[in-house]
């Protein structure tokens, strides 16, 4: 009869998945080298796959072992959470990391922010952030991301949970040699005299301001396109196009890229900001330390 899976053997199994080498992965479960080959023995046994084949001078895991590394990561947080539930914790002695992903333009301004307080309370976090991709919520439910940060996401599903960080306006950048930075606030029909780049992750020219302005009369020209509001600013820094970004982001920006910032004389959608998790993570302590630590930056 094949070998029985235990949480033991699924935590083996998890720290292979993340470091890819037997050593590595018994150095991180405190075990030695022999025991842990032969968990690997009995979780290929198991689970009738390599698991692990050896690539070059590594070892790379088979497609099965990529499919089933979210699942077993989510079985052993729920383990975990259940175990721990209701327990308080100690920052300063949690070792563990956690998955975050968010939007680019959210990034550049609350990421530092979390870094510090995370490396001063929990020092043996590690924080891995990862860019927006599809949006799958199937990534909160398998474990594979923690935490989902960016622009109004609402819950599309029961056992999603959302929470509001704060509410965010778009506003104009200009270098600072640009004419508009000497405009205190500059009208529709001035921001039109300048050529414009618009941040979009889908690639769109035009947005809120364009129907504004049609409505005006007016119409802008949109000289370049980027992927994120960070290119933008970095772009805007390095010409003389007009962008608009979060103001966040330009306010925290701005004067070290010898930009000057504006708000925008028209009634734009504002957006609010949030983070979204899986239910299963409401109970577990170190997940709500890391939400609650988010948070506590924007007080």
């Amino acid at each position: 009869m094949p070998d029985q899976l235990d949480l033991n053997l699924l935590r083996v199994f998890d720290a292979l998945l993340q470091d890819g080498s037997v050593t590595a992965a018994a150095e991180r479960l405190h075990l030695s080298i022999p025991a842990t080959s032969r968990a690997l023995g009995r979780l290929r046994r198991a689970m009738g796959d390599p698991i692990l084949v050896r690539a070059g001078r590594g070892l790379a895991p088979t497609p099965f072992a990529l499919r089933t590394a979210p699942r077993v990561r989510s079985l052993l947080e729920e383990a975990a959470a259940l175990i721990s539930a209701d327990r308080e914790i100690a920052p300063g002695e949690l070792k563990r990391t956690f998955t975050i992903r968010i939007n680019d333009g959210v990034a550049a301004t609350l990421a530092t922010a979390v870094v510090e307080a995370t490396a001063a309370l929990a020092p043996g976090v590690v924080l891995r952030f990862v860019t927006e991709g599809t949006e799958s919520i199937e990534a909160l439910r398998d474990g594979s991301v923690d935490l989902d940060i960016g622009a109004d996401q609402e819950a599309t599903a029961p056992d999603l949970r959302t929470a509001l960080l704060y509410r965010e306006r778009a506003v104009g950048i200009v270098h600072a040699d640009s004419p508009l930075a000497r405009v205190r606030k500059p009208t529709l029909a001035q921001l039109c005299e300048h050529p414009h780049v618009s941040a979009s992750r889908r690639g769109r020219a035009r947005g809120p301001l364009d129907e504004v302005l049609a409505a005006e009369g007016l119409r802008r020209h949109v000289a370049t396109v980027v992927p994120t509001a960070a290119v933008a600013v970095l772009l805007v820094a390095a010409s003389r196009q007009v962008g608009l970004v979060p103001q966040r982001l330009a306010e925290q920006f701005g004067e070290a890229l010898n930009l000057r910032w504006f708000p925008i004389p028209a009634r734009l959608p504002g957006t609010g900001v949030r983070m979204c998790w899986h239910a299963r993570l409401d109970a577990d302590p170190a997940q709500r330390w890391l939400r609650e630590t988010i948070r506590a930056t924007l007080d």
